[in-house]
C-alpha cells in the first residue's frame, strides 16, 4: 500500500477524494441512461426510482475533484523544481492508468462481456493519455477528465513551478488564467478553449486559491481568487448540466441543486484549508486516499460487468448489488494500489527524478 506519510498530510482530504469517487460512481452506476441500462437489464431510473434523480448529481463529483486537485498541485508544487514536479505526477497518474487501460480492454475481449472492445490500435494509443486530443476510441470513459489534469498540469508546471512557485506569482497565474479563459469563451475560438478549459478553470483556480488560504487565512487576494471562481464555477456548472425539465431526459438537475453541490464542495475544501476539520485525522482516510485513483480509473467499464454478473446473472437485488459493485471495485482499486503502484511508482519517480 502505497502511503506518502508526511507530518502535515490533511487527512480530510483524503475523505473528500473518496466521497468525490464515490459520488461519480454513483452517477455512473444509477444518475444515467447508456450502457449501463444494458448491465442492469433495464434503465436504472427503474432500479432506482427514487434516488436515480440524486445520483444524477453525482457528476459533480468530477468538479469536486477539480477543486482538490487545485488545492494539491500547488501544495505540491511550491519550492519544487520543475523536474521533481514532473516526476511526482507522472509516477502517480500513469502506473494505475496502464494497468487499467490493460485490465479493461482484456475483460472487454472476453467472449462473456457483451461490450464491444477497442480497437488494438487505439487501445495502444490509449496508453499515451493522447487519445482524446486525437479522437480515438477510449478503453476508460472517465479519462476525458484526466486530460483535463494534464493539460492543468501543463500550464502550473510552465507558469508556476518553472519560474519558481511563490505567492505573488500564483496569484498573477490565477488572475491572468482566470482572464484568459473568459476571452476564450467570447472569442469562441477551438485552439483557446482547448490549452485555457474555461469550463474547469474556475475549479482548478478555486483550488489554488483555496491553497493560499490555507497558507495564510487573512489573504485578501487568495479570498478573492476563491470567490470569483465559485461565481464563475456554478456558473459552468449550471450552463453544463441543466435543462428544461423535460420527460424525455433521464433525470432533471435544478439549477439550485447544481449550484448548492458546487458549493458543498468549495466549502468541504475551504473547511479542510482553514483547519476545520483536524479531527478528522484517521489514519484510515491515508488508506481511503490512495485508493481514489484507481477506484475512479476502473469503476465505470468494470462496474457495468460486475453489475450484469451480480444483478442479472446471480439475481441480487438493485440496491445491494449496486453496493456489491462499489465492494468490488474497491477491492480491485487495492490490488492495483498493492501490486502495480507499490511497485512501478517509486521505481517510477526515482527514474525519473534522476534518483538511482
Amino acid at each position: 500500500m502505497i502511503v506518502r506519510t508526511r507530518a502535515t498530510r490533511l487527512r480530510a482530504l483524503d475523505g473528500l477524494r473518496l466521497i468525490a469517487a464515490l459520488m461519480v460512481a454513483a452517477y455512473h452506476y444509477g444518475g444515467r441512461d447508456g450502457e449501463v441500462a444494458e448491465a442492469w437489464g433495464s434503465s436504472a431510473k427503474l432500479q432506482f426510482p427514487t434516488l436515480h434523480s440524486w445520483f444524477a448529481y453525482g457528476c459533480l463529483g468530477v468538479h469536486i475533484f477539480f477543486v482538490i486537485s487545485g488545492f494539491v498541485i500547488c501544495m505540491s508544487g511550491w519550492g519544487r523544481p520543475l523536474r521533481s514536479f514532473f516526476a511526482s505526477r507522472a509516477s502517480r497518474l500513469l502506473p494505475s492508468y496502464w494497468a487499467a487501460v490493460i485490465v479493461v480492454t482484456a475483460v472487454f475481449a472476453l467472449p462473456v462481456v457483451a461490450y464491444e472492445a477497442v480497437s488494438p490500435s487505439d487501445a495502444l494509443l490509449n496508453l499515451t493519455m493522447m487519445q482524446q486530443p486525437l479522437g480515438v476510441d477510449r478503453v476508460l470513459g472517465v479519462c476525458w477528465t484526466l486530460w483535463a489534469e494534464v493539460r492543468f498540469y501543463a500550464l502550473f508546471a510552465v507558469c508556476v513551478v518553472l519560474p519558481g512557485a511563490n505567492r505573488q506569482g500564483i496569484i498573477l497565474f490565477c488572475a491572468g488564467w482566470t482572464l484568459a479563459s473568459a476571452i476564450a469563451q467570447a472569442a469562441n475560438e477551438p485552439l483557446l478553449d482547448l490549452v485555457l478549459m474555461p469550463e474547469y478553470a474556475p475549479f482548478f483556480i478555486g483550488g489554488i486559491g483555496l491553497y493560499l488560504v490555507h497558507r495564510d487565512r487573512r489573504d485578501a487576494y487568495a479570498w478573492g481568487i476563491v470567490g470569483v471562481s465559485w461565481l464563475l464555477g456554478q456558473h459552468y456548472a449550471v450552463a453544463g448540466l441543466w435543462h428544461a425539465p423535460d420527460p424525455d431526459f433521464f433525470s432533471y438537475r435544478t439549477s439550485a441543486g447544481i449550484i448548492l453541490v458546487v458549493t458543498l464542495g468549495f466549502a468541504a475544501v475551504a473547511a479542510i484549508a482553514l483547519g476545520l476539520l483536524h479531527r478528522v485525522n484517521w489514519r484510515w482516510l491515508t488508506v481511503a486516499g490512495a485508493l481514489t485513483y484507481p477506484f475512479y480509473l476502473i469503476h465505470e467499464h468494470l462496474g457495468w460487468v460486475a453489475i450484469k454478473a451480480y444483478h442479472q446473472g446471480l439475481n441480487i437485488p438493485s440496491y445491494a448489488t449496486f453496493l456489491l459493485t462499489i465492494a468490488t471495485m474497491l477491492l480491485l482499486a487495492w490490488l492495483l494500489n498493492r501490486y502495480v503502484e507499490g511497485s512501478l511508482t517509486p521505481r517510477l519517480r526515482s527514474e525519473l527524478s534522476g534518483r538511482r
